[in-house]
């Protein structure tokens, strides 16, 4: 049953189906490898599809977290998050910032000398959610554009 489920994401070369494949190297298992089309696009990207999580955890029935880890190529981590929840986490439930960027534009253009945690106390924020905001809006500290004398 499982070799008739993994055929659809992956064959190994010289092999005939109903055959068991004899132990290889995991070098020797990866070039012999030919993975299906959307498996390929999938591997380097952040998320996997629901279509290949749930076939994971169709297989991980029959196996342990390290043999279908080690099969799929996903960590065992990924494997024990997917059995909790299988569907990815999108959204957080939380504003972007507390800080207004178009009344901190107009801070700095009214108080440009002013230090950070200045900023911060007059907005109820911290210095570094200051510094982060700052960051956004691409104001970078003051530079003193003279040399100074000595």
């Amino acid at each position: 049953m499982t070799e008739t489920i993994n055929t659809a994401f992956y064959q190994t070369k010289n092999s005939s189906p109903g055959v068991p494949n004899t132990p290889m190297t995991l070098k020797e298992r990866m070039e012999s490898l030919e993975l299906a089309p959307y498996f390929m696009m999938y591997t380097n990207l952040m998320t996997y599809p629901l279509k290949f999580r749930q076939h994971v955890l169709a297989i991980k029935e029959k196996l342990t977290y390290a043999k279908t880890a080690s099969r799929f190529g996903v960590g065992m981590a990924s494997l024990m998050r997917w059995n909790r929840r299988i569907t990815p986490c999108t959204t957080h439930n939380k504003p972007a910032t507390k800080i207004d960027m178009e009344a901190l534009a107009q801070d700095v253009a009214t108080y440009p000398d002013d230090y950070q945690y200045e900023r911060a106390q007059r907005f109820g924020v911290s210095a570094q959610g200051i510094r982060h905001a700052l960051k956004r809006l691409r104001v970078s500290r003051k530079k003193n554009t003279s040399a100074s004398q000595s």
